[in-house]
């Protein structure tokens, strides 16, 4: 149900986007306050059937005005009350909520469920890189990232968190315990939220998942070895909220799945209500990301207990972004994106079709790009991860973005600029824009690109399906290549993401289309963690690209169960598909800008062409490199009188960098016959 605020404290004078947006807020606190007092009190009918058996559940109680909490919570035993909402939790019996059910002021009752986290070359295809050369990079703004803490010495985030705080409920009947660094329920200031230090350090509890997060909305890959160039808002400051706690029970892990982090709604809602503390001390937040959720809603469900904090955020000059959800829902999205104030962004893929884990649909409000999202991880690392969550902050950093640019504009009427700016994607039962943000901020919607700024996105190919690992047996999960030709990579990553209660005994290999097997990971008996996140680089130059691709995960040891959760396979092969026009006599060059791979090319340069051209034995082709170096392709032919050209050359191009600018160069050397660049790939 809805809950009534009570007074707000005034933003200071500076804050002038949230003044504006204020003026409302006392008109919407009456009109809250009158529709709670009119409905009738509501009771969570899940809750008796649970209590019916004995026992005691958390439940988030709501009362008609502040002033009745303290009856409420004579009925159980109070956990937390909120600050400034008529909102109290309590632990309680079934005789508890029979007693709650009938006190006149109570206005509902429901549990205090926890739900789980929802699981860079998206930059470039929304258009940040011009707004960042453009000079619009979010600075003055801050987002926060309510999550699972934030390694707040990580590189890439550059020493930009301002202020940390953690709520993470510790309560034994749930089995949760504090994922806070001194181990207290409620930690505020620096290190609070620290993913780097105390429970959160454990790599088995996964706590990655704020770290990347914020990563995406802000980070800044500059002079930074090893980064992505750059998140979203790399410009931004943050706010690092830690709300998960950690559980060691299957009952809400899942079988096999302990330990795991979880969010109760209690700590989302105290995590809002500390965002809306900071705006209005004075902290110009412009957006909260909540990456989080559960459930399956086809409405809006604004009677969920976030709602008036959400509203007051909102009221305040700060958007909440929630992830969607990754159930795959064509019609649904998760609670709480589903609450009509929230932004709820869905994603897609670098191809701009909705990913398959998204949910979507006539409530999703904005798509992202959400699939093999490369960002900072702890322990100063990189990792790819897909999912709503790497949507969301997209939208968070965009968010910035756009204050920089317009710092008066409300940031309702920013959120309506992202979908009035965005690229349209259509799929069944609805239509949904991908934000566009150099559309929103510099205007233009045919932007000419700089060819130098930014490469091309390495393919990526990824099976997020679940496939459960047989005790003392293997499993495989496929990936289809079917858009590229030639050999493999000499440098193939591939990514993996298993979830196994004893990850020593799995012995993971890579399978090639022709069969071939590539290695990834041999079993250690004395390694008892629960998660393998890992990345592996392979050379199979000696296999096809196009075909089944397989990870094949074989438990080598009894008793200990898992599954593979998603793989990724990334190949660092580009294309060139424009038509480019070889001058009769003269010499054309096609480009394609490499990056995200260090260090030299290999020793086997793989380039395929297509070039028409009515008498072929008058081209020269040659390969440049990054650094200037020409790798000679073909020479000229005078009696190859062909019109088509389609071939594959090897070239060993060890000394020159990996990453830069590659050019084919096509020079005609006799006059009388003319043609055309058709395209070309480049394989590293």
């Amino acid at each position: 149900m809805a809950l009534a605020a009570t007074a707000f404290v005034s933003v200071p004078a500076h804050a002038a986007s949230a003044n504006l947006e204020r003026q409302t807020t006392q008109q919407t606190t009456q009109q809250t306050t009158q529709q709670t007092a009119a409905a009738a009190p509501t009771v969570e009918p899940e809750l008796r059937t649970k209590l019916a058996a004995g026992g005691k559940l958390r439940v988030n109680v709501v009362t008609k005005s502040r002033a009745d909490l303290p009856d409420a919570a004579s009925s159980g035993q109070v956990l937390r009350t909120s600050s400034r909402f008529p909102l109290v939790t309590l632990r309680v019996d079934a005789a508890a909520v029979d007693r709650l059910s009938k006190l006149p002021n109570v206005v509902s009752v429901t549990e205090d469920k926890p739900v789980p986290p929802v699981l860079a070359q998206s930059i470039p295809l929304i258009g940040g890189d011009r707004t960042r050369a453009a000079g619009m990079t979010g600075a003055g703004s801050v987002v926060a990232i309510l999550d699972t803490g934030v390694a707040a010495n990580h590189p890439f985030l550059g020493s930009r968190v301002l202020e940390e705080a953690c709520f993470s409920p510790i309560d034994p009947d749930y089995g949760s315990t504090s994922l806070c660094p001194d181990g207290t329920a409620e930690q505020e200031g620096p290190g609070a939220a620290d993913s780097d230090t105390g429970p959160c350090a454990d790599a088995a509890l996964d706590c990655d998942h704020g770290t990347h997060v914020a990563g995406i909305a802000a980070g800044n890959g500059q002079n930074v070895t090893g980064a992505p160039p750059a998140g979203v808002a790399p410009g931004a400051e943050l706010v690092a909220i830690q709300v998960f706690s950690k559980f060691s029970s299957e009952d809400f892990c899942g079988a096999g799945a302990a330990p795991c982090v979880m969010s109760f709604t209690s700590a989302q809602i105290a995590g809002l209500e500390k965002v809306l503390e900071l705006r209005e001390g004075g902290t110009p937040i412009v957006a909260a990301n909540l990456s989080l959720g559960n459930g399956h809603y086809t409405a809006a469900c604004d009677d969920d207990l976030r709602k008036p904090p959400i509203d007051a955020l909102l009221a305040a000059g700060v958007a909440t972004v929630i992830a969607s959800g990754n159930n795959g829902y064509g019609d649904a999205v998760s609670a709480p994106a589903c609450i009509s104030s929230a932004i709820a962004v869905g994603s897609t893929t670098d191809q701009d079709t909705p990913s398959t884990f998204s949910n979507r649909g006539p409530l999703l409000d904005l798509f992202a790009p959400g699939t093999d999202i490369v960002s900072s991880v702890p322990g100063n690392k990189y990792a790819s991860m897909s999912g709503t969550s790497m949507a969301a902050p997209h939208v968070t950093g965009a968010l910035a973005v756009m204050r920089q640019a317009q710092p008066t504009t409300a940031v309702s009427q920013l959120v309506t600029t992202l979908k009035t700016t965005g690229k349209v994607i259509t799929y069944t039962g609805a239509t949904t824009p991908r934000i566009q943000l150099d559309t929103a901020v510099l205007g233009s919607t045919n932007p000419t690109p700089d060819p130098d700024a930014d490469p091309w996105p390495l393919p990526n190919y990824t099976n997020g399906t679940d496939y459960a690992i047989p005790d003392h047996g293997y499993i495989e999960s496929k990936i289809v290549v079917n858009d590229l030709i030639g050999s493999a990579p000499a440098s193939i990553e591939v990514y993996i993401d298993i979830h196994h209660t004893w990850r020593g005994e799995i012995k993971a290999d890579l399978i090639a289309p022709d069969g071939k097997v590539y290695p990834l990971r041999s079993p250690d008996p004395n390694d008892s963690a629960d998660i393998i996140h890992e990345t592996y680089t392979v050379n199979a130059s000696a296999s096809p690209v196009k075909g089944t691709w397989k990870l094949r995960a074989q438990d080598v040891e009894w008793l200990d169960t898992g599954y593979i959760d998603s793989w990724t396979i990334r190949l660092p092969c580009f294309g060139a598909w424009d038509d480019i026009p070889i001058p009769d006599p003269g010499s054309a060059d096609s480009q394609i800008v490499v990056g995200w791979i260090s260090g030299k090319a290999p020793s086997n340069v793989t380039v395929y062409v297509e070039i028409n051209h009515t008498w072929r034995g008058d081209l020269k082709l040659d390969l440049v490199a990054p650094d200037g170096k020409v790798y000679p392709l073909r020479a000229p032919a005078p009696k190859d009188d062909a019109d088509v050209l389609n071939e594959t050359y090897h070239v060993n191009a060890s000394t020159s960098p990996a990453s830069g600018s590659w050019k084919l160069r096509v020079e005609d050397v006799a006059s009388g016959d003319k043609g055309y660049i058709n395209g070309w790939t480049l394989t590293l």
